[in-house]
């Protein structure tokens, strides 16, 4: 396979032609039916060549549009089954391999970026990539003092390709958004656009993961490879070996199913409250499942690319509204969220209507424990999808403000992942120990609102 492509032409060119082939194979299929084969069987082959071709386009090219692909592939559980189906194995690929890069490829970014005598730092350096994703590959190979690491090597020119793909997606958003129904593609890739910058460079991500590794150094269920060397275009981690979360989501134990669900949940809520930054990638190749003599498994957690930053941990805010609207405190939620800009001054909604569109979707954190399903999912999907459902118009209405947008994708990728795994995970343990105001004993922010309501008075 040649170098990543660079060139703008030649990558607008290979994404153009995903559109124009789901409409040429439109075509095909109308032309079997006609043909005698029934819509049914010709609708699975339809999909199929069309999950092939966009694993080949977007794993060819790597950068954003491959970056696309894999924040899309979590969401694959909000599909209707006849549609995700043919659809999940090609999706599921992105999340952990992709066609390399050239081995000459990989040795000239290590002799610019280590030096010449770059071979030196390594007892072993296996040229096969262990991994690849959307912006470098990852070979496994022996440090100089003996420690197996991870070397991480960002492609020639993959922040121009970055730019070049999402710009050129957020054309086709409308063309792709059939992909996963009632979900707006172009925020996401407006989102994802946002990040291009600190995802590459290697060094805020070398600062993002040695503060979780130092932080759960010493942690009994989530393990992060600390930081050993980095420099730009690449990045030196120790390795860790494990099962990874796509193999748990497609051939996973109940007990395997069940602990990864868990421990990440705990590790979306407990990492803000104890390092001040958010993961902000919650694809599964990120997620490896470790085997533990104590506690089974334990969660091992890769690639900080991409994180928020928040300095005093989750915003009370959800914690508050969460825990309001389970006790069905319509009038305060609805305060709530218009204080914090979730709804626009010019609107005016009915407080038990928003109440009613938010208790379905925290559902989870309602029951001790929750089994999290792909059903449940395209449930929730098609209620907020649906526009002649109420749930869909009073959507429409509310507002998320720029602070909350990377939270919001996170949570729900995490929840995607959850229903992937159709994990049963106690959700509210979870909730109570980590998240700000999810308890009234530490709520400021209700406090805040009772002042300004006396205040009023």
């Amino acid at each position: 396979m040649s170098d990543l492509p660079r060139k703008a032409v030649t990558r607008t060119a290979k994404l153009a032609a995903l559109p124009l082939g789901f409409a040429g194979r439109a075509t095909w299929g109308l032309g079997k039916r006609i043909g005698g084969k029934s819509a049914e069987i010709v609708g699975r082959e339809l999909q199929q060549r069309t999950a092939e071709q966009l694993f080949k386009v977007l794993g060819e090219l790597k950068g954003g549009a491959m970056k696309f692909g894999q924040a899309l592939s979590v969401f694959e559980s909000a599909l209707p089954e006849e549609v995700a189906g043919p659809y999940r194995a090609a999706l599921t690929k992105l999340q952990e391999a992709a066609p390399p890069m050239p081995t000459r490829t990989v040795h000239t970014v290590l002799e610019e970026r280590l030096g010449e005598d770059w071979r030196e730092l390594f007892q072993e350096f296996e040229d096969k990539p262990s991994a690849a994703a959307s912006i470098g590959q990852v070979h496994r190979a022996v440090w100089h003092d003996g420690r197996e690491v991870a070397v991480k090597v960002q492609y020639p020119g993959a922040g121009e390709a970055l730019l070049s793909d999402l710009t050129q997606l957020s054309r086709f958003a409308r063309l792709l958004g059939p992909l996963i129904p009632g979900m707006d593609i172009k925020p996401l890739i407006t989102e994802l656009r946002d990040r291009v910058s600190e995802e590459l460079d290697y060094g805020l991500e070398a600062q993002a993961q040695a503060a979780h590794a130092e932080e759960f150094a010493s942690d009994p269920d989530v393990v992060v490879p600390a930081v050993v060397h980095q420099s730009d275009q690449v990045l030196v981690t120790e390795w860790i070996d494990g099962t990874p979360l796509s193999e748990v989501i497609a051939d996973g134990t109940r007990e395997q199913r069940d602990r990864a669900g868990q421990l990440l949940a705990r590790f979306l809520f407990s990492g803000p409250a104890r390092t001040g930054l958010l993961h902000a990638d919650p694809h599964p190749g990120n997620f490896r499942l470790l085997p533990d003599e104590e506690k089974g498994w334990r969660l091992g957690v890769l690639d900080f690319g991409t994180v928020d930053r928040l300095p005093g941990g989750l915003p009370s805010t959800i914690g508050s509204s969460l825990r309001m609207t389970l006790e069905g405190e319509a009038e305060a939620v609805y305060g709530l969220l218009c204080e914090e800009g979730f709804v626009k001054e010019s609107i005016e909604l009915e407080p038990d209507a928003v109440l009613d569109y938010l208790l379905p979707i925290i559902e989870p954190a309602q029951a001790d424990e929750f089994t999290f399903t792909r059903g449940w999912m395209r449930s929730q999907a098609a209620r907020i999808a649906d526009p002649r459902s109420p749930a869909h118009q009073l959507g429409r209405q509310l507002n998320l403000p720029p602070s909350y947008l990377l939270i919001h994708r996170v949570t729900l990728s995490t929840i995607g992942v959850l229903c992937q795994l159709g994990a049963t995970v106690r959700l509210r343990d979870e909730l109570e120990e980590w998240l700000p105001g999810f308890l009234a004993e530490e709520d400021p922010m209700e406090e805040l609102l009772e002042e300004e309501s006396a205040a009023e008075a």
